[in-house]
């Protein structure tokens, strides 16, 4: 390709000269092409690798120079000789003589740089190739990367790095290359070439370690191999980005999101000397971005702009605290340097003013920033002030017209519609929609749910349940007072709101207990959803009035979980709380259908509603769900077994003495479960659980940590002396029953727990407060980031166990059904599912979330499609064949997919293959029949009436022309109304009218035991095949042998059983001619409907393709004209220009008495349109007249000519070569093989050797 010009100083360095002429050399790298160079060639290409040269990629070049300069330019290379050889034609008929025009070298320079340039714009013009920020550099190792792996375009390099890897006891120094989805390694080192790829998907470990050899190396794991990468210039900054890429990856097998680009990043300047690329900038602002919304609560759309040093005047202390101020689309944060001593939070929501005040010596470059609920506050030390004030000012323009959009809508829906409130009222009406009086009234249902009113607590449920009277006086209550009093003291000291200033005194505030009146506030505050609820007005009452009247199997769920949810308190023991509870679940349900609604959300809930009000209880639950328990309450809980993983390594580092005890116990996985998916409530009374809530909304996971650790050293003399895990599981429920919390006011609730534990001694009382003052101080170290870096270590671990187990589940289902042993199903499994998770992100023509559903069973989780499976069939069936394999693969997708979905399932793709490698004789034939007699709308428009209707009777025999209308209609309502997953719920009451059959119960009971029992085939019952299915079934025949060592023996075996089926069809035809004929009707009348085409005549022949079908014709089929036309016709090698391989010995056909020297099979009643067959003396060759013109598509068919199975398989067994072909069994694994190098390296395995390293992990 032609390249910018570039000045090259040493032109004859490690480069050889093959053509050459006043202006221009072209060159060939030293190493490259005939004889390798010897030792030299070796060396060079070794230093090409490991000095990233761009001549691995393109080892020709042509360089441009003036007969009186010493300096040469390059213009243009390439990666084989063709390629350069044509721009160095091109040069030659179209610059070599202009410049032969101009006297002044540097104009002859000018102009050869401006041409070069100028027929590189045109290029890019001609081929939309949009400029983009890559460096040329970094296209360069695009380049490289996709040649030297097989990559396709869609396949986007990241970053790549120089390393080493070591295979044995040696090291490879080389590149790694870490795509989207891939590591890639290349290495060459005199003459010995190594590669690896592997797929992030199939990596199950990945970690940093130290040894004595080298201080730091990454061990990727995958679950066949382990590979160790050293020598890294940055292993810190490799290893970040290898765990993000690995964790996109896994959330893609989690939930199917696949990896999107965000074109919004601001441009790099021009000529930039970094090597990083656009995705890699994306990556690190991705992590930039997490780590800034995981530090201060904020939603998860908040993508950060930047951060700068600055200092922050605190007027509660008097100084300027060091730290950082990060600026994004709608916050302003500050974290101080020194941990825990002060944060801050501004919304831009909240901002009014922003300025900038004069500087002095004292505090250089200060700004101020003013809110709503007049606090100001002090920055100072800022590096670029300006620059920092322009980007606030921005964000707030951006954020005062959305406001303004905002109220506007709200202002148009509010005009509508009236608004009645009660002040006395516990439930209000949304603000956006009429509230019933009526629905007020009625005591046990609480609204209709089929009126228009969207009734929402407003109060909290303990306000209701809770009621202090003025005469009650005890110490807890002054207790409780003396609290509120501190946090008013807090609040007027630190501000309230969103805007406060969180410090020590606000964490040591937490500790000792949130008053139950300011629990809720508080509670919104610190887990950040306050922002979310803020900048979502109404979201809530939309989605309880979409939800209501929907019902699915999640809404199912939270019915029958409902009554269970605090079932001892009294707000959950009426209507009015399990109605709050309801909606609530049944809204985050609707939101975030991923989640739908898991078991525990219920008892969290049910807490939340207590302290909260009813759109604050919800926006509490969307932020534990979406960003504080992240994964938790999925359908596999994952991220509960993910921090299972990580508390089993902290008992490991904190309570090493215990830890292996309760490895052998199995007693962890047991309690971790329950512990922190209710976040302690289900296994602590009441009033101390709440304590812990009240912690981890302030401090976040690692508080549940601290305290589970806490429980195990409590108890850990009791637990070293036990014997069984039930006797660990009493120790640790007694422990946690007796929990207590002196401080509360509210009366005593029963706790489960306690009611169903033994009358034995009493465990001795553990104050809560006292419990998390310990856990604080023994295991307050804990850090979350250490945390998060143990999630993804454990996240790998569980994703990809829970893998494992789908695949065994998937294999234990289907090997009874299956000839294929267990080991070779999960390998074609593993194949199955990297097909689909490739088309998710190569591409694909159905959405891959429709084809992965994990709610589905294990057989139905993936689902491919027919573009997935035709490439599968190409590299395992046995029967693919050449350019016929599409349409093979086409018809038997068709019969594959019972349900007509367009997809297939595992089982389905392995009941085709098992058929096709392990079946007998008979089950092949009839497999091969079966696609063939199929019924095909998009193959054939001009089918048999007759015909479709007896095969679609066949395959879709449970379809009756009574119910197919109903199904359509009830399908196409049922379709609009679940678009969004809900079915809806008529509650009116309609009157149905029954039939008055006595004997329809009957009927649906002799269906249902149809079903029941086993269905036998029978041969008898397949139907028969017409003339234009025989003519497909013959190409597929004649395509099937293209790579078998008997190849003339079977296509002669075709030849003579494709005869003898057309003189059986034939014979068949006259009998039914005869049988339907009218009297006083001529044969030749009948006849007519076969008129022969103005075409010349087709012979059977073997040539590029299937031979009896013309060029243009691969989709359709032949008519009963074009059959007609059809004959044996004596040839020879030389005469046809057909090689010795194509030929057909026709030995046997000589004393077969049916294939006499000369037989007329009536086609018709013209003399011309006789089918012949013709015995020839030496060999028969199967051979289209290549100079006839294409035959076109007759409108006519002959209806009556038709084969069974049974004549079918009666003319395949008169051939022994085609019994032994279809008898013999196919091999599986060496095309499995085959297959994964295919897919992974973009070349079949031709040799092994000691250097090359091919590895697919699977």
């Amino acid at each position: 390709m032609w390249v910018n010009p570039e000045e090259v100083l040493l032109a004859n360095a490690l480069w050889v000269t093959e053509r050459a002429n006043p202006y221009f050399v072209l060159q060939r790298r030293k190493g490259h092409g005939e004889g390798g160079g010897g030792l030299a060639g070796l060396l060079v290409g070794t230093l090409d690798v490991v000095l990233d040269s761009s001549a691995r990629v393109a080892p020709y070049r042509i360089l441009y120079q003036t007969p009186d300069s010493l300096v040469y330019w390059t213009i243009a290379c390439g990666g084989s000789r063709k390629d350069i050889t044509e721009h160095w034609e091109w040069m030659e008929h179209n610059l070599l003589q202009t410049l032969s025009i101009f006297e002044n070298e540097n104009d002859i320079t000018t102009f050869v740089k401006g041409k070069i340039q100028g027929i590189i714009a045109e290029y890019n013009k001609n081929n939309d190739i949009k400029e983009d920020d890559d460096t040329d550099k970094f296209k360069e190792a695009i380049l490289k990367f996709r040649k030297l792996f097989g990559m396709p375009e869609e396949e986007k390099l990241v970053n790549y790095y120089s390393c080493s890897y070591w295979k044995g006891r040696v090291p490879r120094q080389g590149w790694m290359y870490l795509s989207i989805n891939h590591l890639c390694f290349y290495s060459f080192l005199l003459g010995k070439e190594a590669k690896l790829v592997i797929r992030w998907a199939d990596i199950t470990q990945l970690e940093k370690n130290t040894t004595l050899l080298f201080p730091e190396i990454i061990k990727v794991s995958t679950r066949c191999s382990e590979h160790i990468f050293s020598v890294f210039l940055n292993i810190g900054e490799t290893f970040k980005l290898m765990e993000q890429l690995a964790n996109i990856a896994m959330r893609q097998l989690l939930d199917n999101e696949g990896f999107e680009e965000d074109r919004s990043l601001p441009r790099l300047k021009k000529k930039s000397p970094q090597k990083v690329s656009v995705l890699k900038r994306d990556l690190d602002a991705r992590a930039k971005s997490e780590r800034y919304r995981a530090l201060f609560r904020l939603p998860k759309d908040e993508r950060l702009d930047g951060h700068t040093d600055c200092t922050l005047w605190t007027p509660f202390s008097k100084v300027h605290v060091v730290g950082q101020m990060f600026v994004s689309t709608n916050y302003i944060c500050f974290t101080s340097k020194e941990e825990n001593l002060c944060s801050l939070i501004i919304p831009l929501r909240e901002v009014t003013i922003v300025e900038k005040a004069d500087s002095s010596s004292v505090l250089p470059s200060p700004l101020s920033i003013s809110t709503k609920n007049r606090m100001t506050f002090f920055f100072a030390n800022l590096k670029d002030r300006d620059f920092l004030v322009q980007r606030i000012s921005d964000f707030l323009q951006q954020t005062t017209s959305k406001i303004c959009f905002d109220k506007e809508i709200v202002g148009s829906l509010n005009s509508d519609d009236e608004v009645f409130s009660r002040q006395s009222s516990i439930v209000s009406g949304s603000p956006q929609r009429s509230f019933s009086s009526t629905s007020e009234m009625d005591g046990e249902r609480q609204f209709n749910l089929n009126g228009n009113s969207v009734p929402i607590a407003t109060q909290t449920l303990m306000t209701m349940y809770r009621r202090r009277s003025p005469e009650e006086f005890n110490p807890k209550v002054a207790k409780e007072l003396m609290k509120e009093q501190s946090w008013q003291i807090h609040f007027a000291e630190y501000g309230r709101g969103v805007c406060m200033y969180r410090t020590e005194k606000t964490q040591e505030l937490v500790l000792k207990g949130i008053p139950e009146s300011m629990r809720g506030e508080l509670w919104l505050l610190f887990s950040g959803a306050i922002n979310e609820m803020a900048t979502h007005p109404g979201y809530y009452s939309d989605l309880v009035e979409k939800s209501i009247g929907k019902y699915n199997l999640a809404t199912e769920e939270i019915e029958r979980d409902l009554h269970r949810s605090l079932p001892e308190h009294p707000a959950f023991q009426n209507e009015m709380g399990i109605g709050a509870l309801r909606r609530v679940l049944t809204a985050y349900a609707f939101r975030n259908p991923n989640i739908g609604y898991c078991q525990a959300m219920n008892i969290v809930t049910s807490v939340l509603l207590l302290y909260a009000k009813e759109e604050e209880a919800f926006w509490l639950l969307v932020a534990l769900c979406e960003r504080m328990l992240p994964d938790y309450y999925n359908t596999r809980v994952v991220g509960a077994l993910v921090d299972q993983g990580v508390f089993e390594e902290l008992t490991r580092d904190y309570v090493p003495q215990l830890y292996d005890c309760m490895q052998y116990l199995g007693v962890i996985s047991t309690i971790s479960l329950s512990w922190f998916l209710t976040l302690f409530l289900s296994v602590m009374p009441f009033e101390s659980a709440v304590v812990v809530v009240d912690c981890f909304f302030f401090e976040g996971i690692k508080v549940i940590f601290q305290l589970a650790l806490a429980v195990l050293d409590a108890n850990i003399h009791k637990l070293l002396n036990c014997k069984d895990d039930g006797e660990a599981m009493t120790i640790l429920g007694k422990y946690l029953d007796s929990v207590t919390n002196k401080d509360s006011t509210l009366p005593p609730i029963p706790h489960l727990h306690s009611l169903l534990s033994d009358d034995g001694d009493p465990y001795p009382e553990v104050d809560i407060f006292k419990l998390i003052r310990s856990s604080y101080d023994k295991f307050g170290s804990i850090r979350a980031d250490v945390i998060e870096q143990m999630r993804f270590k454990q996240r790998l671990r569980v994703i990809q166990t829970l893998e494992d187990t789908t695949k065994r589940n998937v294999v234990r289902a289907i090997v009874t059904d299956t000839s294929f042993t267990i080991d070779e199903l999960e390998e074609l499994y593993v194949l199955f599912k990297a097909e689909h998770l490739t088309s998710c992100y190569w591409g694909g023509n159905s959405n891959a979330t429709e084809r992965h559903d994990p709610s589905l069973p294990y057989l139905e989780q993936y689902r491919i499609d027919f573009e997935q499976f035709k490439g599968l069939f190409a590299l395992l069936f046995p029967w693919s064949c050449g350019a016929h394999s599409d349409i093979l693969a086409a018809r038997l997708f068709r019969l594959l997919d019972e349900n007509g979905d367009s997809l297939i399932n595992f089982k389905e793709f392995v009941t085709g293959l098992s058929t096709m490698c392990h079946a007998d004789l008979v089950e092949k034939l009839k497999l091969l029949y079966k696609i063939h007699v199929l019924p095909e709308p998009f193959f054939n428009e001009q089918e048999d009436p007759d015909s479709a209707f007896e095969a679609t009777q066949y395959f879709f025999e449970d379809i009756t022309p009574e119910t197919v209308h109903v199904v359509t209609d009830v399908e196409s309502r049922a379709k609009h109304e679940t678009e969004d997953g809900f079915v809806t719920v008529n509650l009116r009451n309609e009157k149905v009218e029954k039939r008055s059959n006595p004997h329809d119960y009957r009927h649906y009971i002799r269906m249902w035991a149809q079903e029941r029992e086993p269905k036998l085939e029978s041969i008898k019952d397949l139907p028969k095949l017409n003339q234009e299915q025989f003519i497909e079934l013959c190409r597929t025949l004649y395509n099937m042998f293209s790579e078998d060592t008997n190849e003339q023996e079977l296509y002669h075996s075709t030849a003579a059983v494709t005869s003898l089926l057309l003189e059986i069809g034939e014979v068949g035809k006259q009998f039914v001619s005869q049988a339907i004929q009218e009297p006083g009707r001529s044969h030749d009348n009948n006849s007519r409907v076969h008129q022969k085409k103005e075409n010349q005549p087709l012979h059977y022949g073997q040539g590029d393709s299937f031979c009896s079908i013309p060029d243009g014709m691969n989709d359709e089929k032949l008519s009963s004209s074009e059959l007609q036309d059809i004959k044996l016709d004596d040839s020879s090698p030389k005469d046809n220009g057909v090689s010795s391989a194509m030929l057909i010995s026709d030995d046997e056909t000589k004393d077969d008495t049916s294939m006499s020297s000369y037989s007329v099979l009536s086609a018709g009643s013209n003399e011309d349109d006789k089918l012949q067959c013709e015995d020839i003396t030496e060999d028969t060759v199967l051979v289209r007249n290549n100079n006839e013109s294409p035959l076109t598509r007759s409108n006519s068919t002959d209806k009556d000519w038709a084969i069974t199975f049974e004549q079918f398989l009666a003319s395949f067994l008169t051939e022994n070569a085609l019994v032994r072909y279809f008898e013999k069994t196919g091999v599986v694994m060496p095309r499995i093989t085959n297959a994964k190098n295919i897919r992974m390296m973009g070349k079949p395995i031709t040799s092994a050797n000691d250097y090359e390293i091919c590895t697919i992990s699977g």
